[in-house]
């Protein structure tokens, strides 16, 4: 009929949209804030830089060859609080000529959704090294175990945290295949998981031997790659302060709280943690990210491999 996408409030489930012909995705940058609301970060390239973006619902869309894409519905507002632009953010690709079906509209977990993007988290099957030094399967894990930290010694696991969610876009972990950067067997995480990697020699060029890489940012389509389809089974770990523990036998974060992070955590985990969690909210770790530009080599991960073996 024409209409653009809308509030949760004025959509109607069974209408079907189509996205422009010839429409490309555009960079939305978004600064979570205390409050559970974003601002627009200056590297954005849609949207007024510094204005706050609310998060309205969770979508979800059928095509007709039934499979079902998610995303998430933002709203623009000014200083008045008055609307100036939504914004549609999909898990996975949507393309032109094909009609998406709504068949979900759900405004009460569209944080924890959005949420479990950010989160950190290992899929099952995933070695993680215990105090002792054996290793145990991620899903064996029970709150109170005592497990091995780069930085901290022995630390004790305060919270796990389980999804299952279909292995497609956003949501589709990341492979490291045995040996790409000295793993012991694949590796496979979420995309934004961040790997620690130790630099003898400064082959990327970051001025410094400590880095945190994001496992997406290591996609080379041999020995990293997106392993999508089916489902992935996630498991976030939480200590009391952000670490970097070892799985299959390379070093890798555990999950950090933040404002975005936060809705994943139960209830009454969440308030008893306070508004600040030490270890978490002092940005632990900071400034040991790698620029994604630095990685923009054909190989990042055998270059990053030759610069932590030599």
């Amino acid at each position: 009929m024409g209409d653009v996408i809308s509030f949760a409030s004025e959509l109607i489930l069974d209408d079907v949209y189509e996205v422009d012909f010839g429409a490309d995705p555009s960079r939305l940058s978004l600064v979570a804030r205390d409050d559970a609301s974003f601002s627009i970060g200056h590297d954005t390239t849609i949207g007024t830089p510094g204005a706050v973006v609310h998060l309205d619902s969770a979508l979800t869309f059928m095509s007709p060859d039934s499979s079902t894409a998610d995303a998430i519905l933002l709203v623009e507002v000014d200083e008045a609080g008055d609307v100036v632009e939504i914004y549609l953010l999909p898990f996975s690709a949507l393309n032109s000529k094909v009609e998406y079906r709504l068949v979900g509209i759900d405004r009460e977990n569209g944080h924890s959704k959005f949420a479990q993007v950010a989160c950190v988290s290992f899929t099952r099957g995933t070695q993680i090294t215990m105090a002792s030094g054996a290793q145990r399967p991620v899903e064996e894990l029970v709150v109170g175990d005592r497990i091995l930290t780069r930085d901290d010694g022995v630390q004790t696991l305060r919270w796990i945290g389980t999804s299952t969610t279909r292995a497609v876009g956003e949501f589709a972990p990341i492979r490291i295949a045995a040996g790409t950067l000295n793993n012991t067997a694949d590796l496979l995480v979420s995309p934004d998981h961040r790997l620690f990697i130790y630099q003898r020699t400064d082959e990327l060029g970051a001025g410094r031997s400590e880095l945190l890489v994001k496992a997406r940012h290591l996609v080379n389509g041999t020995s990293v790659t997106m392993d999508e389809g089916g489902f992935v089974d996630y498991f976030q770990l939480l200590f009391d302060s952000h670490q970097i523990i070892y799985a299959e036998g390379i070093a890798a974060e555990s999950m950090l709280i933040n404002s975005r992070t936060r809705p994943v955590l139960p209830a009454d985990l969440s308030e008893s943690l306070g508004k600040h969690v030490k270890g978490h909210s002092d940005l632990p770790h900071a400034g040991l990210d790698v620029n994604e530009g630095l990685l923009k080599h054909r190989d990042a991960a055998a270059m990053l491999k030759k610069a932590s073996s030599r």
